[in-house]
């Protein structure tokens, strides 16, 4: 799938990288795996809502600065 799946563009790693974050310090933020935040930022697992509002609200912005539908 790559790093933007099909039906998802993604900026996870890079919000996450200037919020000075790492994987595992979001990952306990949001409160799921580390593998989770990697699969994520690979396009490999699309986040549920709720996981998605956890990580917009730990990089304190928007789940649409995260995540787009292409157009």
């Amino acid at each position: 799938m790559g790093r933007n799946h099909k039906k998802l563009l993604n900026n996870l790693e890079e919000y996450r990288r200037s919020s000075g974050l790492t994987q595992q310090e979001l990952s306990v933020a949001a409160e799921v795996s580390r593998k989770s935040i990697n699969a994520i930022e690979n396009g490999i697992y699309i986040p549920s809502t709720v996981l998605a509002l956890k990580i917009a609200k730990t990089l304190n912005c928007k789940v649409e600065d995260l995540f787009q539908i292409p157009n």
